[in-house]
């Protein structure tokens, strides 16, 4: 295996069961958790950090009037809740899971300690970071990008849901938008390309991580990312 520690970045609103309007789709949760399974099986070390769009949006708060900073601390919450259901699904298919929350909930889930999550990973658990970095105003994709420098992991492998990869202009309102199959942090910047937030962006560009954005739907493709399989788009 090309990678041997990753972290898997998941966005909140690939997991929404959308054909039931809930906020997490068992059969997807199933078929990730499978997947994830399978490249534990083969070796790899695996760490998760998930959004909340499938529970809490932005500009829902901006609707109703809710200060930015609590809308923020909504969202982490959110996250936590993605974590657990995640962990669950991780573990009837197998795996042992740790979920390592920034915000103090210790009922539920550990407190994020960089020592302590890093030890989980060597002894082949799968470890879930929720709550966000702790702190408004930053997305998940900076909590992806910290986390991932943190904890030494070789790549972060962005699963997209029905999307292959970054393309040069919008494929949804673009018939020719075209694949970019490799690209490097820096142009990721200077083009503006939507696919990760700059902070994490400019965290990642000055480190050794690679990033690999592909499509989720077919979960062989977690193996072959982690065999450095030439699919999707790598940042590097």
């Amino acid at each position: 295996m090309k990678y041997k520690r990753v972290l898997i970045k998941l966005s909140g609103e690939a997991l929404k069961d959308v054909k039931d309007d809930q906020i997490l789709d068992s059969k997807l949760l199933n078929t990730i958790s499978l997947a994830i399974k399978e490249i534990s099986d083969l070796g790899v070390q695996v760490c998760i950090v998930c959004g909340a769009g499938n529970i809490w949006r932005g500009r829902l708060a901006d609707k109703i009037g809710i200060e930015h900073a609590t809308a923020d601390y909504m969202g982490m919450l959110g996250t936590i809740i993605n974590a657990l259901a995640i962990g669950s699904s991780l573990e009837k298919v197998g795996l042992q899971t740790r979920v390592m929350s920034s915000l103090e909930i210790v009922r539920v889930a550990e407190p994020y300690i960089q020592k302590r999550a890093i030890r989980h990973l060597e002894k082949g658990r799968v470890v879930i970071f929720a709550g966000g970095i702790g702190n408004p105003y930053f997305t998940t994709d900076t909590t992806a990008a910290l986390r991932a420098k943190e904890v030494h992991c070789d790549a972060i492998l962005m699963a997209k849901n029905g999307v292959e990869g970054v393309y040069d202009s919008d494929p949804r309102t673009n018939k020719n938008a075209k694949l970019i199959k490799d690209i490097s942090y820096d142009e990721v910047l200077k083009r503006n390309l939507q696919v990760i937030d700059s902070t994490a962006t400019s965290l990642l560009r000055d480190s050794n991580i690679v990033t690999r954005v592909f499509d989720m739907g077919d979960k062989e493709n977690f193996v072959k990312i982690c065999k450095d399989e030439p699919i999707g788009t790598t940042i590097k």
